[in-house]
């Protein structure tokens, strides 16, 4: 009797390891992540394909709907697969390894997520830098995709061509650097001749994919500092960020975003954004106007895509201002203590004091709503919070030995503050800045929606979700389409900033 228990305790404590293992295995969360975000897609596909008001349906997204149908079906099957032979054999074997390549070809149908978990799965190995890698990749294509839409157009912009070509010309460069990123780096240090891979794909990131700046910084920092510690300690943050599949994502939305706002300028013509078209007042979605037009004729697919470019400038520069202005005073609050401390805190807690965009609309109703006054109005509004985060550390360092050492030599107190203080007290500000940005979109596009934001002629979110609110019954698309897009940036910020609280943790190192 007791042996057949200690066997039965085995048998279950084999089980919880078993369930852990398919747990931690990257392959079978993205294959999970894919599968449930293509059942989203086939759904959203099908939502868009039915027409309430005549109750009839499209042929196009129903067939699009159908096709993210079946995708979803066969990421079920290899997840399937994969949990099968973690439980026969403790490893995915290489036949399904190979049904990587099946969900890779996915991307055809724009399924990244299913691409992702592809790329994912067919790669035994999978080290940070080829991670990277494929997110570069992916943000291309995704890039590449939206941009070619316009050639349904009846015309296109004079550097839309051009500018295609370059983006061609980028996918293939990050095709290709995809396989020295997978097998030549190694944890600690990467060949001297990947210093010329790292500087071509520096130069690409210049086009806005972030991804292929900090592939390139990886490498040449491995490449320069072999096997030193102390040399790749950021890149270990990135290793514990790129865990989150969430996180990941989250910075995929927003440096997509940055790629295709700097591709805009040359891939979409500005003037179907801001002049109107009488003719084609209102229409609804169709191959010339994805997201159909508003009330004046502009097409809502440039305005939106247009739109990204003031809130991305617009929170970047605010919450520049707000960290700036913020951890300054609260490095000389935290570091002088005493008088200086509570006039300081006290100034900040008059401004905390005041609610929500109150301040900002204050601001902006008074000198105007130039884009220069609204990223002043919307940084005045978050500096207390970096004041307190920022305050809160340094009181803590101020008592630390190496502080001590620095003032027992003479060191001034301006340079102990911006060389020590400051340095380590970024960690907190960091992860407060990125979910300050997408607080700031938010603002930016509620500031628009009240009317005393960016003025209404010109394409920016809130505008759009504003013209559109008014024609709900009539022409939803009109709301919904910058909705979803101030919803996913927003996400997109949160979710990096959720990652980056948990990647900066020492606790969990």
């Amino acid at each position: 009797m007791k042996q057949t228990n200690n066997v039965s305790s085995e048998s279950l404590l084999e089980k919880k390891q078993m369930k852990r293992m398919i747990q931690q295995s990257q392959e079978y969360a993205a294959l999970g992540f894919a599968a449930v975000l293509s059942v989203a897609l086939a759904f959203l596909a099908a939502l868009a394909g039915f027409d309430f008001v005549s109750r009839s349906v499209k042929t196009g997204p129903m067939l699009v709907a159908g096709a993210f149908a079946i995708e979803a079906a066969i990421v079920f099957v290899v997840r399937a697969l994969v949990k099968r032979d973690y439980e026969k054999y403790h490893d995915i074997q290489r036949g399904v390894r190979l049904l990587g390549i099946v969900l890779i070809l996915m991307v055809l149908t724009c399924n990244i997520f299913a691409c992702e978990a592809g790329f994912l799965l067919a790669k035994k190995k999978k080290s940070l830098e080829y991670r990277i890698g494929v997110y570069m990749l992916l943000t291309d294509i995704m890039v590449m995709f939206i941009s070619s839409i316009n050639i349904l157009k009846g015309y296109v912009i004079s550097t839309f061509f051009p500018a295609m070509g370059v983006l061609a010309l980028l996918t293939l460069l990050h095709f290709v650097a995809l396989f020295p990123l997978a097998e030549a780096v190694t944890p600690t240090q990467a060949p001297k001749k990947m210093r010329v891979v790292a500087v071509l794909l520096l130069l690409t990131g210049l086009c806005g994919n972030l991804f292929a700046i900090l592939a390139g910084l990886i490498i040449l920092n491995k490449s320069f500092n072999k096997d030193s510690e102390v040399s790749i300690s950021w890149i270990d943050v990135f290793k514990r960020l790129f865990r989150s599949q969430v996180a990941v994502w989250g910075a995929f939305v927003i440096i997509f975003l940055i790629t295709l706002t700097i591709f805009a300028q040359y891939t979409f013509d500005y003037d179907l954004a801001v002049n109107n078209n009488y003719q084609a007042i209102l229409q609804g979605p169709s191959l010339e106007y994805p997201l159909g037009t508003d009330d004046l004729g502009r097409c809502i697919f440039t305005r939106v895509v247009f739109g990204a470019k003031i809130s991305l400038v617009a929170g970047l520069l605010s919450t520049m201002f707000s960290v700036v202005i913020g951890t300054t005073l609260g490095a000389i609050a935290g570091y002088y203590s005493g008088r200086i401390d509570d006039i300081i805190m006290r100034i900040l807690d008059i401004f905390m004091a005041m609610p929500g965009l109150l301040l900002p609309i204050a601001i902006i109703t008074a000198a105007g709503n130039s884009l220069t006054w609204i990223i002043i109005a919307l940084g005045m509004g978050v500096i207390p919070g970096y004041g307190r985060t920022v305050r809160a550390s340094v009181m803590t360092l101020t008592g630390c030995e190496f502080i001590e050492a620095e003032r027992a030599i003479g060191a001034k107190d301006s340079w102990i503050i911006l060389k020590h203080i400051i340095p380590n007290s970024m960690a907190p500000v960091i992860v407060r800045a990125t979910m300050s940005f997408g607080g700031n979109v938010l603002a930016i596009s509620s500031l628009s929606y009240l009317g005393v934001g960016i003025e209404s002629y010109i394409p920016e979110w809130g505008n759009i979700l504003q013209t559109g609110s008014t024609y709900l019954e009539t022409a939803s698309y009109m709301a919904i389409y910058p909705g979803i897009a101030i919803v996913l940036m927003v996400l997109g910020f949160n979710f990096l900033g959720d990652g980056f609280r948990d990647a900066l943790d020492p606790k969990l190192k």
